[in-house]
């Protein structure tokens, strides 16, 4: 059974790890960004695991000023 890659910029979800190289952020960053920002909402929460909604954090990227 062959295995079917979503690419990223079609993932509605993407992990740190992923986000991490679509954005061009560092894992740390966004790590940080998540523990500052815990109930934002481009964060979904699978149990103690976070995964970045893509376009809501494009938006949010796109509003503020400094990473």
């Amino acid at each position: 059974m062959e295995k079917y890659e979503i690419p990223f910029w079609e993932k509605y979800t993407l992990s740190i790890e992923e986000a991490s190289a679509y954005f061009r952020i560092g894992e740390n960053k966004i790590r940080k960004m998540i523990n500052d920002n815990r109930d934002a909402d481009y964060i979904l929460w699978n149990n103690t695991r976070a995964q970045i909604k893509r376009k809501k954090f494009e938006n949010y990227i796109d509003r503020i000023r400094v990473l």
